[in-house]
């Protein structure tokens, strides 16, 4: 089976990727892919969250075993078959791409094709530039306390915010549409 996954930013405007993978890949590949399609650094820590509905972190998938003191089962990316986790169109996950500030891709699988088969991950779809993969701490930072200073609660449109509007999923037009960054 392949599976489809939409890719999107609460960053940028107008960023979509589409990886199409096979079911039965490790997320290892998965990452490898949308580092790829995005040109990321793959050396950089990075870790998938299945996500509810309503975009609320579960399992961890993480690149590697950080020696956490927790109960919970550890999940490695080299080690987790993709279909293991996830079976349904419209699953969500969430990749962390940058740890130090919580910056993430939202993801959801858009299409399940049963009967087939993809010994590589491709990217089908790449429009707009992807966010910078790491922002500079000072200028993070100053955009905290001006946040700060403005409202004093940091609300989801700054960096790492958990929810996303749906919509951007589901914009029309971005099937027949592929760019290059």
């Amino acid at each position: 089976m392949v599976y489809k996954f939409r890719l999107v930013s609460d960053e940028v405007d107008n960023f979509r990727r589409e990886i199409d993978i096979d079911a039965d890949a490790n997320f290892l590949t998965l990452r490898n892919a949308i580092c790829e399609s995005v040109g990321y650094d793959k050396s950089q820590m990075n870790s998938f969250f299945i996500c509810d509905d309503g975009w609320e972190k579960g399992k961890e998938i993480t690149l590697e075993d950080m020696g956490s003191d927790t109960s919970e089962d550890v999940y490695l990316m080299d080690d987790t078959i993709i279909s293991d986790f996830i079976e349904d169109e419209g699953q969500r996950m969430i990749f962390v791409f940058d740890y130090l500030t919580d910056r993430s891709f939202f993801m959801e699988l858009k299409k399940a094709e049963p009967g087939r088969t993809l010994q590589d991950p491709v990217c089908s779809l790449a429009m707009g530039k992807a966010p910078e993969q790491f922002v500079d701490l000072d200028e993070f930072e100053a955009k905290i306390d001006t946040k700060s200073v403005a409202t004093p609660d940091i609300d989801e449109d700054f960096y790492g915010s958990e929810e996303f509007n749906a919509d951007e999923f589901d914009a029309e037009g971005f099937d027949e549409m592929s760019f290059d960054d």
